[in-house]
């Protein structure tokens, strides 16, 4: 008989360790960013982190189907909220993109990443096989997904608007659409992207220019990724040591701890620490993967694996964008930039996920990895 009641032990504990060693190196990079000190950004961060965990063990404990249930009354009160933003939202930075509460800055913009995933999942999970290759099946979701990318597109959040359509195609995808259409779409946005670049906002367009030429202007619009290439390269194999970085110690690296906070890290630990950060974050999307293919319940399997995606796509965009394959889109790197929003929604991801799993594995000792 175990010491460890059934209840403890059958937490994932495993996926918690991941997820915990992932966060602990990004307080440690943004201890070394803020020149050896907790304060303003690792204290905080390492407090943040603390909640939300345990606000994901929590999420953990509901069954799919509360999620299943309120997924469309979620996406209209987001959808509500996004509204709202436009009306009576605050303006910081150019954009309008949060609620005053008094308390607290709410962006709904953040909710509506996981809340689509849940929207379009819980659409074709009561659409009946045979009706999933007919226009009922398409035009449905494109409008739950292109309500809130447009509301989103105006504040503008070029970058939060590229997430939530992302993860709503995924799952479209994910439910067994015609692989033509989405070929056949990509080739009309590719043919459309000249019209919709005469629509961008000025910084937008600047940010699209400077992705194709960042040297054309080194000391403007580029800065932000030529310092970044700088910072990534000078790390070389192993980095330059724990404390020793250059770049963002002597602000040459703009947003070092949010945004650009993989070239801080790769800078003093170097292609070594680059690798294993990249390996933690794959062992997590295998574990999310796998809750996906175990569970026999439509809306679960294409919820997990559409969360999971989103979480990916956080990862990708922002490799992508900090080594200059992508443009300078604003999206933080999940559970190393610094920032409550980003986290509190992979964590909302990361509780879901674990509550599929957790239903997967009922009646059983497992310890949510295999």
């Amino acid at each position: 008989m175990s010491i460890v009641p059934t209840t403890i032990a059958r937490l994932p504990w495993r996926v918690m360790l991941i997820v915990t060693a992932i966060a602990t190196f990004g307080i440690v990079v943004l201890y070394s960013a803020a020149s050896g000190s907790m304060t303003p950004w690792a204290i905080n961060q390492m407090v943040r982190f603390a909640v939300f965990s345990v606000m994901a063990l929590v999420i953990s404990r509901f069954p799919p189907s509360f999620f299943s249930q309120y997924a469309l009354p979620g996406y209209v009160a987001v959808l509500v909220a996004l509204i709202l933003v436009e009306l009576i939202g605050g303006v910081a930075g150019g954009s309008q993109r949060w609620i005053n509460l008094g308390f607290m800055q709410l962006q709904p913009s953040e909710f509506m990443k996981p809340v689509i995933v849940l929207a379009v999942a819980r659409f074709y999970a009561r659409l009946p096989i045979s009706e999933i290759r007919r226009w009922n099946a398409i035009w449905p979701a494109l409008v739950l997904i292109g309500f809130p990318w447009a509301l989103v597109l105006v504040q503008p959040d070029l970058g939060t608007a590229t997430m939530i359509a992302a993860g709503g195609v995924t799952v479209m995808f994910l439910a067994g659409l015609p692989l033509r259409l989405f070929i056949g779409s990509g080739l009309a946005l590719a043919a459309a992207i000249p019209i919709a670049f005469s629509f961008l906002h000025d910084y937008q367009q600047k940010r699209v220019l400077i992705f194709l030429d960042p040297e054309a202007d080194p000391l403007g619009a580029g800065y932000h990724i030529s310092q970044s290439k700088i910072a990534i390269g000078s790390g070389g194999l192993f980095g330059k040591g724990f404390l020793r970085g250059t770049q963002s110690h002597l602000d040459y690296l703009p947003e070092g701890h949010t945004d650009f906070v993989f070239a801080t890290m790769a800078e003093e630990w170097g292609l070594a620490g680059g690798v294993a950060l990249i390996g933690a974050f794959l062992l997590l999307f295998l574990w999310g993967i796998k809750v996906a293919i175990r569970t026999q319940d439509r809306f679960s399997r294409l919820t997990a694996a559409g969360l999971i995606t989103t979480i990916f796509f956080y990862v990708a965009i922002n490799l992508m964008m900090v080594m200059g394959l992508a443009p300078v889109v604003g999206i933080p790197l999940p559970f190393m930039s610094y920032g409550g929003s980003s986290m509190l929604t992979v964590m909302l991801c990361l509780g879901i996920i674990m509550a599929i799993d957790r239903e997967n594995r009922k009646g059983s000792t497992g310890n949510g990895w295999g």
